[in-house]
Order: structure tokens, then C-alpha cells, then sequence
């Protein structure tokens, strides 16, 4: 049980880490949208980050199973790792759709956009002309993976059903990857 919590907390506290080493400038936002631009990056490479661990895990290496004390220990770590990768993305999810709600409501006011630069990058450029479909498909897939996570949090639901279930959120994954990227 303990390499269990070391792995978890371990892995959290790398990915934070790693996530203020590439954005220092989040720890002195100017601002609620600057601080809800930071939430969303962080919140979404937490939940990138463990959910492709909890990936790694459902392919049961041998390398770490003797490490954590048996196939059942990393299944829980699994377990610990879907769990936190709902809660996460749902903040995530959160953190973006809230303050447009908010000014939606005119609780917040929406703040003044200037002019983008010209991306002269023709790589970013290409995964620029790609954010609307990478937000848009990324959202469908947070749906179905809080359905199928959630599913297979339910004691009472049927295991043959659990066993197809599950492996659909491999797909949903791959598609939050892309979103992660673009």
C-alpha cells in the first residue's frame, strides 16, 4: 500500500512540478481570466498526465508489479488513477465553462481581445487551424469518458458489461490525447 501512495502522490507532485517548470508565470496571474487560463493548463496536464499512467497500467507491464506488491496493488493504483482523472478533467471542464457561463450571466465581464499575431510556424500554424476541432471532439470524448469512468465505478454493474465498457475509454483517450496536443 505505501508504493501505492508514493506512486500516486510521486506522480502528481512530478506533473505539477514539470507544469510550473513550463509555465512559471501561472504561480502571478494578472487577474481571473489569467488565473482561469492557468487552472485550465494545469487541470489539463494532471489529468493527461495520470490518465495515460492509468493507461500504461491497464496494459499490465511486468517491470513494476513486483515493485508495488502484485497485479491487485497496480489495479488499485489503476482504480485511484481513473478516479483522479475524472475529478480532474471535470475541473477542467469546469474551469473552462464556468466563467463563460459567468458572463453569460453578466456576472463577469468578458475581457478585450486584441489582434493575434500572424503565426509564421507553418507547424503551428497547422495545429492552430486545428484548435476548434481539438476543443470540440476533446469535449465529446470528456462526456463519454466521465459515462464510462463512472460506470465502472458502480459496484453493481455488471462485469461482462464493465470488461467491454472499459475498453471503449482507450478510445476516448486517444481522442483526449489529441485535444492535449493540438
Amino acid at each position: 500500500m505505501r508504493h501505492i501512495k508514493i506512486a500516486f502522490w510521486g506522480l502528481l507532485a512530478l506533473l505539477s512540478i514539470l507544469w510550473l517548470a513550463a509555465e512559471p508565470s501561472a504561480l502571478q496571474p494578472e487577474g481571473f481570466m489569467a488565473l482561469r487560463d492557468a487552472m485550465v493548463q494545469y487541470s489539463g496536464v494532471v489529468a493527461i498526465g495520470v490518465m495515460s499512467v492509468a493507461m500504461i497500467l491497464a496494459l499490465r507491464p511486468r517491470w513494476p508489479e513486483r515493485w508495488f506488491g502484485g497485479l491487485d496493488k497496480m489495479y488499485r493504483l489503476h482504480k485511484w488513477l481513473g478516479i483522479t482523472a475524472l475529478v480532474v478533467s471535470v475541473a477542467h471542464w469546469l474551469w473552462s465553462q464556468a466563467p463563460k457561463w459567468g458572463v453569460g450571466w453578466d456576472l463577469l465581464k468578458r475581457p478585450a481581445r486584441g489582434e493575434r499575431p500572424a503565426v509564421e510556424n507553418p507547424v503551428e500554424a497547422f495545429f492552430m487551424s486545428l484548435r476548434g476541432s481539438a476543443e470540440g471532439v476533446g469535449e465529446w470524448a470528456f462526456y463519454a469518458a466521465v459515462l464510462l469512468i463512472a460506470l465502472a465505478l458502480v459496484r453493481y454493474f455488471p462485469y461482462r458489461l464493465f470488461y467491454k465498457t472499459h475498453r471503449l475509454l482507450a478510445v476516448a483517450y486517444l481522442v483526449l490525447v489529441f485535444h492535449a496536443v493540438v
